[in-house]
């Protein structure tokens, strides 16, 4: 991967959308913003005023909730990301 997360951000590959219970696949626009992820980066951390560097509570390859309308959505090599700060997950699976 190109891309280098800067200090207290991580980089999450989006579940995708499931279908629903009848088997019918909803458009975009009806379906609900999925929530879950796995974390595919991670910067370095937060820098704290006197220097220490606090690394974020997650790692590569964790499995994660996060907020549903946080973060930045990107692209890279065609496939789909967000990228947030750290503050904004809310669990570990």
């Amino acid at each position: 991967m190109a891309l280098k997360i800067l200090g207290d951000r991580v980089m999450i590959k989006v579940d995708e959308p499931e279908t629903s219970e009848g088997g019918i696949h909803l458009p975009e626009s009806a379906q609900e913003k999925p929530q879950r992820g796995k974390v595919v980066a991670v910067g370095e951390g937060r820098r704290l005023d006197d220097g220490t560097l606090v690394p974020p509570d997650v790692k590569e390859g964790d499995k994660v909730i996060f907020s549903k309308y946080g973060g930045t959505e990107i692209t890279d090599e065609g496939e789909e990301y967000t990228i947030l700060d750290s503050s904004q997950i809310y669990a570990k699976l």
